[in-house]
């Protein structure tokens, strides 16, 4: 079994966002979505649907990221 960053990937009401990927960049997310589907049991995930978990799992994992926002709440609750 990988160890993927990602959990199991929720099921809920889609929305739809319009973005352009480089063709590399969305065959690696095809990729994951097949490991991740092969490593969880669920079935097949649209890969386009693996992009907001991938965004908040890396900005809840980056330090530099939590301290400044942290350093600007405190500076706007200060206001």
């Amino acid at each position: 079994m990988a160890k993927l960053k990602l959990a199991p990937i929720v099921d809920d009401k889609p929305v739809k966002v319009a973005i352009e990927l480089p063709a590399a960049l969305h065959r690696d997310l095809v990729t994951y979505a097949d490991i991740l589907c092969r490593d969880t049991g669920q079935k097949p995930a649209d890969p386009v649907r693996l992009i907001v978990p991938m965004l908040e799992r890396f900005m809840a994992t980056d330090r530099g990221f939590a301290k400044a926002r942290k350093a600007r709440t405190g500076s706007e609750q200060d206001r």
